[in-house]
């Protein structure tokens, strides 16, 4: 089958020296609805790829947060930066493609992307493309970086992980290619932070705000959630997403990448060597956060693992995305979720406080369709 190849057009308001997106263009197609609608057609059992959330410019008070989260964790967020990108670049050195997965992944791969290009003068390549869970990997955008850097390996990049879902859609479309194509990627999934214990491959495993994870796409180059809807993706097409034309006076994701880039220079070499031997000494994968997940699945009578959203990254886009139900927060007064208090009040949502819990916080999503 013929990849339908000149979706590959700059896309997004990253400069394409930074990322190019394997992703088809679908900004002329009317696609969103009300968060209460669209969460009415996910439980009644829409996928969630058919759709996207309205994306607005952040108010005010919730910009100022992003800069001021920014500021404080600027440094923080270099450092694990440093962390993963060191180890990736162990791995295979220059013949490496990195292959982050739209749209949280997009920033953190850019910033690998830097980091390498800073400390060692390489220039990888790098693409953003989709995975959707319950649905796969866009093997067209596998196919595409395959044939365009022929002996390369694959390194694939996200923010973080929360339940794991992610890693565990990667692994399983990893295995379905090399059934139906009898080629072998790697699937271990390089994170910035991995508090859900689902990958060897990660610049730390805390539970800290990835500033990043404050904004929707007005930190993530002006583009949507990925799209993969039969009546607008075609076989030979790549997932699909929107441009947000419209937001452009409010788009952030540039100085947000050059304020973490500017941070690489106060990066301790001596730091970084010596939690990456941390790091190799601790490789234990056993995705103890779903455990967590399910107890509190059975304590607040939740019909399933989908509404229950762990870790900061995963509640702040409860919080932006879905209807939220409750918040649980292992200390309300950690500064890691100023934010989500602040958005929490702003949507009526409560907060309770949960102490014994390895994440910082849980989102919980609202019941809105009945059985019967």
């Amino acid at each position: 089958m013929k990849i339908n190849a000149q979706q590959k057009v700059r896309f997004g308001s990253y400069d394409k020296e930074d990322v190019i997106f394997l992703l088809k263009d679908l900004s002329g197609i009317s696609l969103e609805g009300s968060t209460e609608d669209r969460e009415k057609k996910i439980q009644g059992g829409a996928h969630y790829s058919e759709t996207l959330p309205i994306e607005y410019n952040p108010p005010e008070h919730y910009l100022q947060l992003f800069w001021e989260t920014l500021h404080d964790y600027k440094d923080k967020v270099a450092r694990s930066i440093a962390i993963v990108a060191e180890q990736i670049y162990q791995k295979h050195r220059e013949q490496t493609v990195l292959v982050s997965l739209a749209r949280a992944g997009t920033p953190i791969g850019i910033l690998i992307k830097r980091y390498l290009k800073w400390k060692y003068n390489v220039l990888l390549p790098h693409y953003s493309i989709s995975i959707i869970r319950d649905r796969g990997i866009d093997e067209n955008a596998i196919h595409y970086m395959l044939e365009a850097h022929k002996g390369y390996a694959l390194q694939f990049i996200d923010g973080w992980t929360g339940k794991g879902a992610i890693s565990i859609e990667l692994t399983k479309a990893c295995e379905i290619f090399y059934q139906k194509y009898q080629v072998r990627l790697d699937d271990t999934l390089a994170v910035l932070a991995d508090p859900g214990y689902c990958t060897t491959l990660y610049g730390t495993r805390e539970d800290f705000l990835i500033p990043s994870a404050c904004l929707n796409s007005t930190v993530s180059g002006l583009v949507s959630r990925t799209v993969l809807n039969d009546a607008y993706i075609g076989q030979a097409d790549f997932h699909g997403a929107k441009y947000y034309q419209e937001l452009e006076p409010y788009d952030v994701s540039k100085v947000y990448l050059d304020k973490i880039t500017e941070a690489f220079q106060k990066v301790n070499p001596a730091y970084i060597a010596e939690k990456i031997s941390a790091n190799h000494l601790d490789q234990t994968v056993d995705f103890r956060g779903m455990q967590e997940v399910l107890a509190i699945k059975e304590e607040f009578h939740i019909d399933s693992t989908h509404y229950v959203k762990p870790g900061v990254g995963e509640t702040t886009r409860v919080l932006l995305r879905r209807v939220p139900w409750k918040i649980l927060m292992k200390d309300p007064d950690s500064p890691y979720v100023k934010h989500i208090v602040m958005l929490a009040k702003e949507r009526g949502v409560e907060v309770i406080p949960y102490p014994n819990m390895s994440y910082t916080c849980c989102g919980l999503i609202k019941k809105v369709v009945q059985e019967g």
